[in-house]
């Protein structure tokens, strides 16, 4: 899958050490380093916790005939 058609990914980097080099060579080299990509999952349906709040801020928005007139 092309970069463009997948809507998000998680990327992650890993820096791991080198099990079979003397820690005098392995200052020299770089360490080894593993890279894993994974596509970012979304949970079904709405948050039930987010829904308490929209109702909570729906109530208090007036709405069409409780706007007070304008003077």
């Amino acid at each position: 899958m092309a970069d463009a058609d997948c809507p998000g990914q998680t990327i992650a980097v890993h820096r791991d050490a080198w099990p079979d080099l003397p820690p005098e060579m392995a200052e020299m080299v770089a360490p080894p380093i593993s890279v894993s990509s994974l596509p970012v999952t979304y949970r079904a349906g709405p948050d039930p916790e987010r829904r308490r709040q929209q109702a909570r801020s729906q109530a208090n928005m007036p709405v069409g005939r409780h706007l007070r007139p304008t003077r």
